[in-house]
C-alpha cells in the first residue's frame, strides 16, 4: 500500500509539460522534489508549499545540452548535434531511472514515468535526431518495465502528441548546414513549428492529470499515449507498417534451413 501522500521526483519541472506535472502534483497535496537548471523558476513554483516541495537546481546531463526540439533533415545536422540529442533525450532519462531504482528495489515498490513522445514510435521528417533519441528511450524503458515489474516497480512510457508548451517555439535546434535537395520535405515541418506555438490542441494540465491517475492505478499501463493527434498518427502508422511487413512476409519467413524446427520466442 502506498502512503496517502506520494513522493515525486520531477525533472525538467521549470517549464512546459514538466511544470504542468509539478503543479498538478502540488495541487494534489503530494510531496515533490522538482528539478531543473533554473532554480529561480523552481522556487516560484514551490512558493507557498515549501513544507512539501523541494526545488533543486540539477542539470540532468553532463554535456551542455539545451532544452531544444529539432527541425532539419538528418544529413543537415552535425554529429555533435546528434550526440547532444541522445545525451538529453536518452542518456539523461536512462541515468535518472538508474539512480532511483536501488531505493525502489529496497522498498519493493515504485513508479517511474518516462516522458517520451509519439515521435518515439513514429519517425517524422525533419526530426531525425530527436526521433532517434526517443526511439532509444522507448526500447530502454520497455525493457526496464519487463524487468522491474516482478520487483513491484511499475514503469510507464508517456507518449504525448502536440501539447501547448514551448516545444514548437523559437528554441528549436537548427542544423549546421542547409541542403537544398531536402527543402520540400523539411520546410513543412519548419513552418508548423513556426506557426503552431501556442495553438496546439493538447492541454498540459489535463495530460498531467492522466499521469497522476496512472500513478494512482493498481494496474498502470506500460504506455500512456496522450492526445487525439497522437492516436491518429499511431493508427495510421501501425496500419502502414503491417501492410509494409505483410507484402514481404512470405519471402521474409522463407529464410530457415530446410527441416529446421520453428522455435517460438516468448517475451
Amino acid at each position: 500500500m502506498y502512503p496517502t501522500k506520494k513522493v515525486w521526483l520531477i525533472t525538467g519541472a521549470s517549464s512546459g509539460f514538466g511544470r504542468s506535472l509539478a503543479e498538478a502534483v502540488i495541487a494534489n497535496g503530494d510531496i515533490a522534489v522538482i528539478t531543473a537548471r533554473r532554480l529561480d523558476r523552481l522556487q516560484a513554483i514551490a512558493h507557498g508549499h515549501e513544507d512539501r516541495v523541494l526545488p533543486l537546481a540539477v542539470d540532468v546531463t553532463d554535456a551542455a545540452a539545451r532544452e531544444q526540439a529539432v527541425a532539419g533533415a538528418c544529413e543537415e545536422f552535425s554529429l555533435d548535434q546528434l550526440r547532444e540529442q541522445m545525451e538529453l533525450n536518452f542518456f539523461a532519462a536512462a541515468e535518472m531511472s538508474r539512480a532511483v531504482l536501488p531505493q525502489m528495489r529496497k522498498q519493493g515498490a515504485g513508479r517511474i514515468l518516462t516522458v517520451s513522445s509519439i515521435a518515439g514510435l513514429v519517425a517524422m521528417n525533419a526530426a531525425g535526431p530527436y526521433c532517434a533519441a526517443k526511439f532509444a528511450l522507448e526500447g530502454w524503458t520497455e525493457a526496464l518495465a519487463i524487468e522491474a515489474r516482478p520487483l513491484g516497480i511499475h514503469v510507464t512510457l508517456v507518449e504525448p502528441g502536440a501539447l501547448r508548451t514551448e516545444f514548437a517555439g523559437d528554441v528549436n535546434m537548427r542544423p549546421v548546414q542547409r541542403i537544398e535537395a531536402y527543402r520540400p520535405m523539411v520546410e513543412p515541418f519548419e513552418t508548423y513549428l513556426a506557426t503552431s506555438a501556442g495553438q496546439q490542441m493538447g492541454d498540459p494540465a489535463k495530460a498531467a492529470q492522466r499521469m497522476l491517475e496512472v500513478v494512482a492505478s493498481d494496474a498502470p499501463p506500460v504506455r500512456l499515449m496522450l492526445g487525439r493527434d497522437a492516436y491518429s498518427i499511431w493508427d495510421a502508422t501501425i496500419a502502414q507498417r503491417i501492410d509494409d511487413l505483410n507484402r514481404w512476409r512470405a519471402r521474409g519467413e522463407d529464410t530457415a534451413f530446410d527441416g529446421a524446427d520453428v522455435v517460438e520466442i516468448r517475451l
